[in-house]
């Protein structure tokens, strides 16, 4: 476990960075689990500034350089485009700022990884759907980050988790879980295993027509969750998307299905009780007409044809990562409770049933609003 971040190693951190103005105040900042954050608040001549330093979780993030490296990329980009728009790309996208010595990251002497951006004020998150408006406007703004990244050269960036969203891998690590069996938990969870084998023609449709060319590579968020953008506390509409740690090459229906997977769910990711779990068809609908507002014609016909079937292979991915997970002892997932895992897979699979009952109507849904 990486080492609690002391006065001295965030006094290295901060002084490495051009920050404007003299540092007031240091606080812990948020409620994320994955990199350490700190908010930094400084007098710049009697105007407050205010910074996001974080340190990055080297566990996770195993080559920080080159994660950084597309942040910068793809942010810089997208300050352009926001500009040319006659947009604020101090609101609307992430800023990186840079060390003394022209870097987008700080490695201190114990080889931890340190960032900085410049802080969006008058904003907020939301942790869960309060209204049908608010996951419109999520729609909104993820369909607005790909149409702003359509024409960035996709295949320039890194691949910083290797195979993220590549189904036909999971599916394969999937079985290794299965046939290991190390704690001989295979034999009380068999539906769910034949569930999740009998779906494996599926894997391969979106990886198969993306190696054809008839999918164009995109540049992907791959966590589009609604806690990933920032809201404007004036006007309350979608301002920037946030979070940017896995930006890679990828498909247009990643961050589409990984949407609907979290958002048009009716019940919890580890709900016990089944009968909760379904597809909520207005929000799909919802989502899906804000995702095409915010594409701006920049997604193909095939793209938006598969539709449905990016959020029924990103919820069964996620549903046989869970239950790969639970059968070799919980090593990946964090779980606060016996058996989480294991709901957590059920209940994606329920969803994917459920997928699959109202796919005519999905189907007709994505052709009536597009």
């Amino acid at each position: 476990m990486a080492q609690i971040p002391t006065p001295e190693m965030l006094d290295d951190a901060v002084n490495a960075f051009c920050l404007q103005g003299i540092l007031k105040e240091r606080t812990p900042y948020g409620n994320g689990h994955i990199n350490d954050t700190f908010l930094l608040t400084c007098d710049d001549g009697g105007r407050e500034q205010k910074y996001i330093l974080q340190r990055m979780n080297r566990s996770i993030f195993r080559d920080p350089v080159s994660l950084m490296e597309n942040v910068a990329n793809v942010t810089a980009y997208l300050r352009k485009v926001i500009s040319e728009g006659g947009g604020d790309p101090d609101r609307e996208t992430l800023r990186v700022i840079k060390t003394g010595d022209g870097k987008n990251y700080f490695e201190d002497s114990l080889h931890n990884f340190w960032r900085v951006f410049l802080f969006i004020d008058d904003t907020f998150c939301l942790e869960k759907i309060e209204n049908a408006r608010d996951f419109y406007d999520c729609a909104v703004a993820f369909g607005s980050f790909q149409r702003q990244l359509s024409d960035y050269p996709a295949d320039t960036l890194h691949e910083t988790i290797p195979l993220f969203h590549h189904t036909p891998s999971r599916f394969q690590d999937f079985k290794k879980a299965v046939e290991a069996d190390p704690l001989g938990r295979a034999s009380l969870v068999q539906s769910e295993i034949d569930f999740a084998l009998a779906r494996e023609a599926d894997t391969h449709v979106l990886t198969d027509l993306l190696e054809k060319g008839e999918l164009p590579l995109r540049v992907t968020h791959n966590d589009t969750k609604l806690n990933n953008i920032l809201f404007d506390n004036a006007t309350r509409k979608a301002l920037c998307v946030i979070d940017l740690d896995t930006v890679m090459p990828g498909l247009s229906l990643y961050d589409f299905g990984d949407a609907i997977r979290t958002g048009a769910c009716t019940g919890a990711e580890d709900e016990r009780d089944l009968s909760k779990i379904e597809l909520d068809l207005s929000l799909f609908e919802t989502f899906v007409r804000g995702f095409l507002e915010g594409c701006a014609g920049s997604l193909t016909s095939l793209e938006i044809e598969l539709l449905p079937m990016g959020a029924k292979l990103m919820t069964y991915e996620c549903g046989i990562r869970f239950l790969a997970d639970f059968l070799v002892g919980d090593t990946y997932f964090k779980t606060h409770r016996e058996n989480q895992n294991l709901d957590r897979a059920r209940t994606q699979f329920k969803l994917v049933a459920d997928m699959e009952k109202k796919w005519t109507k999905m189907a007709d849904i994505v052709k009536r609003l597009s």
